[in-house]
This record gives C-alpha cells, sequence and structure tokens, in this order.
C-alpha cells in the first residue's frame, strides 16, 4: 500500500494578503487614534437629551434607552404628556413586568385635536410636569424620560424657561433626563447635552396606513 500523495499547499495570493496587511494596518491605527480620544473620557455626567424632528423614532428611542436602564438594574420614570390615553405596549411591558424598576406616569389626555380643551390640556400638562419635577428631584432614579413634552412647550402649555431653569438648578448630577416630542425650541436644542432630529423620509401614513401595533404603539 502506498502512501497518499500529499495535499498541495494552497498557492499564496499575493494581492489578497497585501490587501490584508493594509487593512490590518488602518485598522491598527484607527484603534490608536480612538484609543487616544478615549483615554481623556473618564468622566461621567447626567444628561439632558432631546429627541426631535418630523421622523418616525423619538419616543421610540427614549423607551429603547429606558429599558436599557432596566436591564442595567437603574431606576427610571416615565411621564407621558400626550399619548397617555393611549394603551402602548412601552406601557402595558413597563408597568407588567418592570414596576419596581421603572415607574410609569400616563399624565396626557391624547393629542390636543382630539381633547378640543385647551384648559384641559394645560391643567394635564401642569400636573405632568408637577410629578416630572418630583421624580428628577429623586437622586436614586437614574433616568427620566418626559415623552411628547416638546408638544406641550410647543403650545406654549408649560413655560421653557421654568424648565429648563428647573434642569439646570435641581436635577441631581448624575440623573439622565429625556426630552421627546416634535419642534423641540432652540432654547431646549441650546441647554440640552445630546440632540438627535429624527428626518422623515418615508412613512406608510402617507400611503393610507394607519398606526400599528408594534410599531407606532
Amino acid at each position: 500500500m502506498t502512501d497518499p500523495e500529499p495535499t498541495p499547499a494552497p498557492e499564496v495570493d499575493a494581492e489578497a494578503e497585501a490587501d490584508l496587511a493594509r487593512h490590518a494596518s488602518k485598522m491598527a491605527k484607527k484603534k490608536a487614534a480612538r484609543d487616544k480620544i478615549m483615554a481623556g473620557k473618564a468622566g461621567e455626567k447626567g444628561l439632558i437629551i432631546v429627541h426631535t424632528g418630523a421622523g418616525k423614532g423619538k419616543s421610540s428611542s427614549g423607551f429603547g434607552m429606558i429599558l436599557r436602564c432596566v436591564a442595567h438594574g437603574m431606576p427610571s420614570a416615565v411621564v407621558q404628556f400626550i399619548k397617555g390615553a393611549w394603551d402602548t405596549g412601552e406601557r402595558r411591558l413597563l408597568t407588567t413586568h418592570f414596576a419596581d424598576l421603572c415607574e410609569f406616569h400616563a399624565m396626557g389626555e391624547g393629542f390636543t385635536w382630539e381633547t378640543q380643551d385647551k384648559a384641559r390640556d394645560i391643567a394635564a400638562a401642569r400636573a405632568g410636569w408637577e410629578k416630572a419635577q418630583e421624580l428628577i428631584r429623586n437622586p436614586s432614579i437614574r433616568m427620566v424620560l418626559l415623552d411628547e413634552i416638546n408638544i406641550a412647550l410647543r403650545y406654549d402649555y408649560l413655560d421653557i424657561d421654568e424648565v429648563l431653569a428647573f434642569l439646570a438648578a435641581e436635577k441631581p448630577p448624575l440623573t439622565h433626563v429625556v426630552l421627546t416630542g416634535r419642534n423641540a425650541s432652540d432654547k431646549l436644542i441650546e441647554a440640552a447635552d445630546l440632540v438627535t432630529e429624527m428626518t422623515l423620509v418615508k412613512h406608510p401614513f402617507r400611503s393610507g396606513i394607519k398606526a400599528q401595533a408594534g410599531v407606532e404603539f
């Protein structure tokens, strides 16, 4: 019985090897530059975070942050200023499974064109803001989501100067506050640490598709 022929070594593609070497060198330089930047970022700070713009995803992103806090065992809270009358998936999930880590306060009664009562809308916004201040003052709560507060501010149901003065004077140093809704005021954007604007590119509503569970609420 003869020994089998040895398997020939694969041919070396010099061009491919050179390309891999160039990529490795480029990534090493990027990592070194990134490590240098990160070396100077040791501090922590409670952030004022704004999600605004005409595109979808403002509240969704805010609730994503709340779920991250829950996953880390960090106490958090939500105050809904407009969509409080909605039976949303976020509300069901948080109140049913994570009530020990996230307080949920649905203070709104619906969009302004649904209530058609300005005095009632202002009263609901004021009640929401009172609850928000109570929650933000509590240093054990690490993140407070003020969902759709920008709408209440836009319609002057709340005073932007009052809100900013409170955040500057009374927000604990490590507490994050997330403010969502279209048309965030220039003053709020200036005061915020992190601002994201969702841009509308395409939306099914324009094609006759209504809001759907799991997508919008």
